[in-house]
């Protein structure tokens, strides 16, 4: 009767396809996980992700769980495991690539193998990185030169006029204009009449110099002078 309770409560589903690792890279575990064997619910808070995110990763075969009655529970192997598929996923790492490093981290016969490893991988995302970050910088310059280009081709105004540092009061009202308010709404929040925010609004617009709000409030975000 014993024998069978336990077969009825612990069965491991998961002994076959089980990922057999003799060392595994550092990674941070969260503090909260209890000891032993994890249930699914405590794995997922832990970790951030959803009972369907474990699912996904126990498909791709990078972590495996066992059951005890009706409830899936992660043995410590795997909540290892999680620990680094989550590190990699927070660096940006595709799954397939995580799914290569964990198949080469099942041939590291060593702590010192296992961490080259990772290091490895993580060199590999930061070049990827670095060359994502310079594609983003040359589309960023070629937003603000057709921004300029706009505005140079079309302004009506002194073309010989530079870029001019904005007062205290044009840089609260660059923010609410940026935040889509309206110029009556802008001039109440000002404590101003509606005549010196429409003024103070084109001071803003001639200085970007821009045709209209839309086109000072983008170069302004471009140029890190807001944040919307």
């Amino acid at each position: 009767m014993a024998e069978g309770y336990k077969q009825g409560f612990t069965s491991d589903l998961a002994t076959q396809t089980r990922p057999r690792h003799r060392f595994l890279p550092s990674a941070a575990l969260p503090a909260d996980l209890p000891r032993g064997r994890v249930p699914i619910a405590d794995m997922a808070n832990a970790f951030g992700v959803t009972h369907r995110t474990l699912h996904f990763y126990e498909e791709k075969g990078l972590i495996s769980a066992s059951r005890i009655g009706l409830m899936r529970v992660y043995e410590p192997g795997d909540v290892m495991r999680m620990a680094l598929i989550n590190a990699c996923r927070e660096a940006g790492m595709a799954v397939a690539v995580i799914q290569d490093l964990m198949n080469d981290l099942i041939e590291a016969d060593s702590q010192e193998a296992a961490e080259t490893l990772f290091r490895d991988a993580l060199v590999t995302r930061k070049r990827e990185l670095s060359a994502e970050m310079s594609t983003l910088h040359r589309q960023m310059q070629q937003v603000n030169e057709l921004l300029d280009n706009e505005a140079t081709d079309d302004q009506p105004l002194n073309d010989n006029q530079g870029a001019s540092p904005l007062t205290d009061q044009e840089l609260r009202c660059l923010a609410l204009m940026a935040a889509g308010l309206s110029t009556q709404r802008i001039a109440r929040t000002l404590d101003l009449p509606n005549d010196d925010a429409q003024n103070l609004e084109s001071g803003i617009i001639v200085k970007f110099r821009a045709n209209n709000r839309f086109q000072a409030i983008a170069q302004a975000v471009m140029l890190g002078v807001v944040q919307v």
